[in-house]
C-alpha cells in the first residue's frame, strides 16, 4: 500500500497497489466459491427431500440466516479496521429483553425497537472509546464487555421470561410473515445489507476503514482519523446488534438471560469462512452474509438429510479452521509475490 505525506491526498483515494488488488481478487473468488458451495449442498439436499425447497421451507431457510446476517455486517465494519466485537451475543440478548420488556408493559414496537438500536448504539460507543481512545486490543475489551453485558443482563432480567404470549400479536405476526417465501425480517436484513455495501465502496469514509485495516501506520499518516473511524465501526456494529435483538425478539417471541449466549462466536465464525480477512482490510459484507447463509442453511440441511445435528458444530469449526487456513495461504502468496516484484525492480 502506498504511503503518502501528511499533506497529500488520502489513503482512500490513492489506486489500489497490484497486492491489495491480487487480495481482493481472491476474496472476491471465495465469495463465489461460497455461493457454489452453498448452491450445490441446496441442490444435494433437495435431490435427496424434494420438500426442501418448498415455500415454507425456502421461508425458514432465511429467516434463519436473517438475524445472523445482519450482526455478520456490523461484524465486518469492524473485522476490516483489524479488531473484533465479542460482545455482539450480549448484545443481542439485553436489547431483545429491554425491547421485550417495553413491549410488555403495553409500549409501542416502533419505541420497542428504538430502545433496542439506543441500548446497542451504547455499547457499541463504549467498545469503541475504549479500543480508539483508551488504546486497548480491541480482544481484551470486547471480552470484558462480553462478562459485563451478560452479568448485567443476568442481574436485570433474573429467572424472568418474556414469551410470545406476553407481546402484541401484531409484532410476532410480522417476525414469521413475509411477501411469499420472503420474510418481512429477510428484506429489513437485506436493505442493511446493501446500504451498508454500498456505504463501503462508494464513500470516503468507508474506503478508509479499509486503508486504516490495509496499514494503520499509512492511514494514520495520510490524515485518515483513525480513531474516528474505529469508533464509527463499533458504534455501528453495537446498533445492529441491538437492532437484531429486536428482531431476534420477533423471530421467536421467547427472550431469557441466556438469549444470545455464544453467539459472538457463530457471528465472526460467518464473517471468516465469507472471506473478510481476520487481520483486515479486505472483504466484504455480501461475504459475509453467504458466510452466515452457509452456517446457518446448515442446520436445516443436516435435518432434511437424516443427519444427527450434533455434528452441526463440528461442521463450522471444519469451515472456519479452513478459511484461516485460506486467509493465511493468501497473505504468504501476496508477501511472496511482492518481495519478488521488488527484487526485479530493485
Amino acid at each position: 500500500m502506498t504511503v503518502t505525506a501528511p499533506d497529500q491526498a488520502p489513503v482512500a483515494e490513492v489506486p489500489k497497489a497490484g497486492a491489495t488488488r491480487l487480495v481482493d481478487r481472491v476474496f472476491r473468488m471465495r465469495e463465489l466459491a461460497i455461493l457454489v458451495v452453498f448452491l450445490v449442498m441446496i441442490a444435494v439436499t433437495q435431490a435427496g427431500n424434494s420438500a426442501f425447497l418448498s415455500e415454507q421451507g425456502v421461508k425458514d431457510l432465511l429467516l434463519n440466516a436473517t438475524i445472523l446476517v445482519l450482526v455478520a455486517t456490523g461484524q465486518t465494519l469492524v473485522v476490516i479496521t483489524r479488531n473484533v466485537d465479542l460482545s455482539v451475543g450480549s448484545t443481542l440478548g439485553i436489547s431483545a429483553f429491554a425491547a421485550g420488556l417495553h413491549l410488555q408493559n403495553g409500549g409501542n414496537p416502533a419505541v420497542a425497537v428504538t430502545l433496542a438500536v439506543l441500548l446497542g448504539i451504547g455499547f457499541g460507543l463504549l467498545n469503541g472509546l475504549l479500543v480508539s481512545l483508551g488504546q486497548v486490543p480491541a480482544l481484551v475489551v470486547t471480552l470484558g464487555t462480553l462478562y459485563i453485558i451478560r452479568g448485567i443482563d443476568s442481574i436485570w432480567v433474573g429467572s424472568r421470561q418474556i414469551t410470545a404470549a406476553d407481546l402484541p400479536g401484531g409484532f410476532v405476526d410480522f417476525g414469521s410473515g413475509g411477501l411469499s417465501a420472503v420474510p418481512y425480517l429477510a428484506l429489513i436484513a437485506l436493505a442493511v445489507l446493501v446500504a451498508t455495501a454500498y456505504y463501503l465502496k462508494h464513500f470516503g469514509g468507508g474506503r478508509e476503514l479499509y486503508a486504516l485495516g490495509s496499514n494503520p501506520e499509512a492511514a494514520r499518516l495520510a490524515g485518515i482519523p483513525v480513531r474516528k473511524r474505529i469508533l464509527a465501526a463499533y458504534t455501528v456494529c453495537g446498533a445492529l446488534a441491538g437492532l437484531a435483538g429486536a428482531m431476534y425478539l420477533a423471530r421467536f417471541g421467547n427472550v431469557d438471560s441466556g438469549t444470545g449466549s455464544g453467539y459472538e462466536l457463530t457471528v465472526v465464525s460467518a464473517v471468516v469462512v465469507g472471506g473478510v480477512a481476520f487481520t483486515g482490510g479486505s472483504g466484504s459484507v455480501y461475504g459475509a452474509a453467504l458466510g452466515a447463509l452457509l452456517l446457518t442453511s446448515v442446520n436445516s440441511v443436516l435435518p432434511a438429510l437424516g443427519v444427527s445435528s450434533v455434528w452441526v458444530l463440528a461442521i463450522n469449526g471444519v469451515l472456519l479452521v479452513l478459511a484461516i487456513a485460506v486467509d493465511r495461504i493468501v497473505a504468504l502468496r501476496v508477501a511472496s509475490a511482492l518481495k519478488k516484484r521488488n527484487a526485479r525492480h530493485a
